[in-house]
């Protein structure tokens, strides 16, 4: 059987982390690389082995040896890559978040179940084996709360994509898509949302932080800054057993679980399972299927999550 190939469309960093673990995985390789500048793909493909680059998003996705396209641009181009790649019939694995806006986010999920193509989030944080494991677990009883933050202080520059409206910048959409994305995977959707920030000069969201209301009491405390440097832990507590995830929560290395009735138990992630490599896998595992959506991270929970974070936005201005 031959390899998964996969196109990569971009060429930052977030292309070559993941780039590397697609290198690094097993029955899968990096077949070609897309990017507006040549001269980048085809430094990026040599560093991954890839044997073509292109200087273009249509020509990538028009390469009859890709099987898959991961997206990598910033989050404002996911749509005009991902339909590239959609019509091309490749299947589509994209950046979180999905896409900048609600209506790009939309778009993207229509065309692709329209043309029976495969498209997931690449919510990375949903595939570490030691998330899924608390998301699994039934030993919290009645589960209470979720606490979770992810900042870092990042020097206002309008020109960077963190801070770059035209990019789809702000914290929320960065940033704090994982502790909100930590209560969706816990918790569900909220029946309320209230949220506080700052804006930048620019606009954009510097800073948020707010709690996510459920029926019976429930809530998620999250927080996300492009200020200030966080602890970037999150804690997850039930009525008969509580999980702390070691920093960075979103691909914690360790946790820890504990409660009255139980001796504690430490879990240590297996650096070579991280959660870029599940996410490579359940694309790989869902075309050789024809599965044309991921149940572990369904596209309908991706487009609640932009219109949660919409919403979060709409409040901080």
């Amino acid at each position: 059987m031959r390899d998964f190939a996969w196109g990569i469309a971009a060429t930052g960093n977030i292309a070559r982390t993941v780039g590397a673990a697609i290198a690094a995985e097993p029955g899968m390789r990096v077949a070609a690389v897309g990017s507006r500048n040549l001269g980048r793909a085809q430094a990026l493909a040599a560093r991954l082995g890839a044997e073509s680059a292109y200087d273009s998003y249509e020509r990538l996705c028009a390469d009859p040896a890709v099987d898959a396209i991961y997206v990598a641009t910033p989050h404002a181009q996911h749509l005009e890559v991902a339909e590239v790649a959609i019509a091309a019939g490749k299947a589509v694995l994209c950046e979180k978040p999905l896409a900048a806006t609600v209506d790009d986010a939309e778009k993207m999920v229509r065309l692709a179940r329209e043309a029976g193509v495969f498209l997931m989030e690449a919510m990375w944080m949903r595939f570490n084996p030691l998330v899924q494991r608390i998301a699994a677990d039934e030993r919290f009883g009645d589960l209470r709360s979720v606490h979770a933050s992810f900042g870092f202080a990042k020097p206002y520059d309008p020109q960077h994509r963190l801070w770059a409206p035209e990019l789809g910048g702000g914290a929320l959409l960065d940033l704090g898509i994982y502790p909100f994305g930590l209560a969706q995977l816990l918790l569900g959707m909220p029946s309320d949302l209230r949220v506080t920030g700052t804006l930048a000069p620019n606009g954009v969201d510097a800073e948020a932080g707010g709690v996510l209301l459920y029926p019976g009491g429930r809530k998620a405390l999250v927080e996300t800054s492009l200020l200030g440097n966080y602890p970037n832990h999150a804690s997850v507590v039930g009525t008969q057993m509580r999980a702390d995830l070691q920093a960075p929560f979103w691909a914690t290395p360790r946790i820890l679980l504990s409660g009255p009735s139980m001796e504690p138990e430490e879990y240590i992630l297996d650096p070579a399972d991280n959660g870029y490599a599940g996410e490579l896998r359940e694309v790989r595992a869902a075309t050789a299927e024809g599965r044309t959506e991921s149940s572990i991270m369904p596209l309908d929970e991706s487009l609640a999550m932009m219109g949660l974070l919409a919403e979060a936005r709409r409040q901080v201005a």
